[in-house]
Order: C-alpha cells, then sequence, then structure tokens
C-alpha cells in the first residue's frame, strides 16, 4: 500500500488514533481533518486515494460532506458510523460511499476494506491523458452501447456519460465480462472486492441497485436485472 494517501474525516480522538494507526500500518501516508469543512478543504490540498468519513460530525451530517466530496475527487470513501440504522447505510452509500463501516469495527475488517479498495487501479487525469493502457483486468469492454473502461473509472452509454462511483464501475465491470450470465451475489462480491469483503451482501445490493438506477436514468430501459433474487445478470436490451 506505499504510495498511497488516506483522509480520516473523525473527530472523536480515540477513534481517530485507531484508524490512523491501521491505515499507517500498511503503509498509507495519512492525514486527518475533524469537521466536514476541513475534511473538504484536506482533500482538496492532499488528494487523498482513500477517505475514511465519519457519518456524524460536529459541523455537518456524513452524507452531506460526502456529495461535496463526490464533487471534485474519485477517492473511495468508507462510510464509519455509530448508527445501526440499515437505512442510514443506504443514504451513506446512494450519496457515493464506497464501503460501510458501522462501530464498533474490528482492525482487521477496516484493513481489509482498505485493501482491497486499492487493489484497483484508478487512474487520474495525468494518466489518462498520457494514453496509459488499462492494467492487467482492467480492459476496455465494450457490451452493445455500453462501454466501461474500467482502468480509467468511465463509462459511456451511446453518446452519454453515465457518473459511476468507482465501486459502482467494478461491479458493472464484472456483470459485462460475462453478459446475460447471473452472478450470484457471493461471486460478485468476491470478483469485485478480490475475495476480501467483509457482510457482502447488503453492500452487493446496494451497489447493484446504484449501477441499475444511474443505466436506466441515461437509457430510459434496465440493463441490470435480478435473477431468483439471489443473483445479478447484465443483459443488453433488444430494442
Amino acid at each position: 500500500m506505499s504510495g498511497h494517501r488516506a483522509l480520516v474525516v473523525e473527530d472523536d480522538p480515540d477513534i481517530r488514533h485507531l484508524l490512523v494507526t491501521v491505515l499507517e500500518d500498511i503503509g498509507i501516508a495519512v492525514v486527518t481533518a475533524g469537521t466536514g469543512a476541513e475534511a473538504v478543504a484536506v482533500a482538496r490540498a492532499n488528494a487523498p486515494d482513500l477517505i475514511t468519513l465519519d457519518l456524524t460530525l460536529p459541523d455537518a451530517d456524513g452524507t452531506d460532506v460526502c456529495r461535496e466530496l463526490r464533487g471534485f475527487t474519485d477517492a473511495y470513501i468508507v462510510m464509519i458510523t455509530g448508527r445501526d440504522s440499515e437505512i442510514d447505510r443506504l443514504v451513506g452509500l446512494e450519496v457515493g460511499a464506497d464501503e460501510y463501516l458501522a462501530k464498533p469495527f474490528s482492525p482487521r475488517e477496516l484493513r481489509a476494506r482498505a485493501v482491497a479498495l486499492l487493489r484497483r487501479p484508478r487512474a487520474g487525469a495525468d494518466q489518462q491523458q498520457s494514453g496509459s493502457v488499462a492494467p492487467q483486468g482492467q480492459e476496455v469492454l465494450q457490451v452493445g452501447d455500453l462501454r466501461i473502461d474500467a482502468g480509467a473509472g468511465h463509462v459511456r452509454l451511446g453518446d452519454d456519460v453515465v457518473l459511476l462511483t468507482p465501486t459502482e464501475v467494478q461491479v458493472l465491470r464484472v456483470l459485462a465480462s460475462r453478459p446475460g450470465t447471473p452472478w450470484p451475489r457471493t461471486e460478485l462480491a468476491a470478483a469485485v472486492w478480490d475475495g476480501d469483503f467483509v457482510e457482502s451482501g447488503f453492500l452487493v445490493d446496494v451497489q447493484v441497485a446504484g449501477v441499475r438506477r444511474k443505466l436506466r436514468a441515461v437509457a430510459g430501459r434496465e440493463w441490470v436485472r435480478a435473477v431468483d433474487g439471489v443473483a445479478y445478470q447484465l443483459t443488453p436490451p433488444t430494442s
């Protein structure tokens, strides 16, 4: 994980210390913020690859901060909160978070999530302008009018850009690698999160829901459907 940068947004000093310790132990350089306003400023100044974001901050709700961060960064965002409501988790992920950790969480779980996220290449602007080739396993996929450049994080449907979060791009990439084939939740989670993912069911459903909604908004019809309530399948429209 050497060479990666993380921003820890947490006002509780004990939890902030734990987060920093776990991330630094795997070689990530860490900066911190204790408020929403500070988080936005520090993220702009440091361009982190990973952000851990507390849902409850002294000056702002974490979901609002997440929306603002998503306006200028494609960093992976892990939402962290003491709230135990599934609705809260759903809202956090719907506004652009890639992962969710509920307090109390184990250092092992945080480490696994961070490592799995940072294994996914993200091409920055300089890399894209230089014409770099997508890393192995991140090749450009074309399924009908749908074009997925997972290495660069770009998805287009015909002439339209589909704005997906980094995790949603990876979910779509896996589904598009075998169009027409159902992917059970467990297999989809293993493929997207490299087998390191914990509590995959809920987050898989939410990430797929985001992909479905955003493709539908552009195309006006379904590209991804549920199969028997246990799997998901990419099915290009026939007309």
